[in-house]
């Protein structure tokens, strides 16, 4: 029983996030190269995900606890989402295009969370170790991600609107099976979860706390630049076409990005170590540094002689992403009173990829319109990557100097016991 409800539930987070992999690094390129989208409307493309994930995790998340079972509603959700995939591929101007895709971010941002909940629920329901257990699970959502990112770019989909076919498949098969899994009914309690309180504002009482104030603030700057190397790393790689066509950096871009994948799991697996070391301040640093390496990497580097710095590229991005998220969360964990944990998260979250990813999306549009000549439609790529590089040592430079945090080992070994 135990092993056929971690089968179900690896297949459950496979699924889902290959479903995403399917369009999250393609759409930008196909946007730019087929529909002639300009950067800001792409941004806004993207920026619906930072919108979606400001209320409806926390609306999912209340349905769930109080009147559908959380597997019914990931259910739900995604059957909607492949009948949105099948409306989407014909649409091919802004304005209908739009509304659209902002639905397709409203029904599958929750539901990452709600696949936690889902898995917590059934692992706990079966007596296994969430912590030794739901990370191995968790994983090969990451896979599914990379894997479908393979796949589009194998048979040549990242520039057709193909890819929200194979998307909308995944979701079908998902949206079906999630049917068949245990159900975790909401529970039978007194407690009163509002909105508010699931969107973390009941957690507004931190903000007496200065230290937790300016983590914040910085939490949303740095939340700017989560997804802009996804939004346009397909499009940048494909613009070295005429010169180098046979480069396998532009050949398979969909494949060569998702190598930032694989170092991004991997990275999560050094972050006890550097946090025990070095302490959530100077680990939020390093995120800091090597987003400023990420985007520098990609403004010198070009799949000619400069593949070198393109490949640096993908390996630090494990160590912006993961040491940012990770040691935020704890970092939230640690301050905060734990009767309003869950809130302090989801204001955390709130912060980052809510606020912080739609003034990232909108941000970038406006400085690829910005470096596109407008008669030819070239952009130019080292500038704008540049001028990013800039944005994120700005923000590490002015973290140092205005963020006070003493490292205190013993109290970091507290959170995990």
């Amino acid at each position: 029983m135990q092993t056929n409800i971690k089968f179900q539930l690896t297949l459950m987070s496979f699924i889902q996030f290959f479903a995403w992999g399917s369009w999250l690094l393609s759409t930008g390129a196909y946007l730019g190269a087929n529909l002639k989208f300009s950067g800001i409307q792409i941004g806004a493309v993207y920026g619906t995900m930072g919108i979606a994930s400001l209320f409806m995790p926390a609306i999912a998340g209340i349905i769930a606890d109080k009147w559908l079972s959380a597997n019914k509603l990931l259910g739900f959700f995604h059957i909607t989402l492949a009948g949105l995939m099948i409306l989407i591929f014909n649409l091919r101007d802004f304005n209908s295009f739009y509304p659209v895709i902002f639905l397709i971010s409203m029904f599958y941002m929750p539901t990452i969370a709600l696949g936690n909940s889902i898995s917590y629920a059934l692992l706990e329901k079966n007596n296994l170790d969430i912590v030794k257990v739901f990370p191995p699970i968790r994983v090969w959502g990451t896979v599914g991600f990379i894997l479908a990112a393979w796949f589009v770019d194998f048979f040549d989909l990242g520039i057709t609107p193909n890819q929200y076919y194979v998307s909308g498949a995944a979701s079908l098969f998902l949206g079906i099976f999630a049917f068949f899994l245990p159900s975790v009914r909401p529970e039978k309690n007194n407690d009163k979860k509002t909105l508010a309180k699931s969107l973390g504002l009941d957690a507004l009482v931190l903000f007496k706390n200065k230290k937790i104030v300016i983590f914040f603030i910085f939490s949303m700057l740095l939340g700017c630049v989560l997804q802009i190397s996804n939004m346009w790393g397909d499009g940048f790689l494909r613009d070295f076409s005429l010169q180098y066509a046979d480069s396998f950096a532009v050949k398979h871009s969909l494949m060569f990005l998702s190598f930032s994948m694989i170092s991004e799991a991997l990275f999560i697996l050094t972050i006890p170590f550097f946090l025990q070391r070095f302490g959530i301040k100077k680990v939020m640093l390093m995120s800091m540094l090597a987003w400023v390496l990420r985007f520098a990497f990609f403004g010198i580097g070009d799949p000619g002689s400069g593949f070198i710095f393109l490949s640096l590229s993908m390996i630090i991005y494990g160590m912006a992403f993961d040491f940012f998220n990770i040691s935020g969360s704890l970092f939230i964990e640690k301050e905060a009173n734990p009767s309003i944990r869950s809130s302090a998260q989801g204001l955390f979250m709130l912060m980052t990829n809510g606020l912080g990813a739609i003034i990232g999306a909108y941000g970038s549009g406006f400085v690829i319109d910005l470096y596109t000549n407008t008669e030819t439609s070239q952009k130019d790529w080292s500038t704008i990557w540049l001028i990013f590089a800039a944005y994120s040592l700005i923000v590490a430079f002015i973290f140092v100097i205005i963020f006070r945090y003493k490292h205190e080992p013993e109290k970091l070994n507290s959170i995990h016991h």
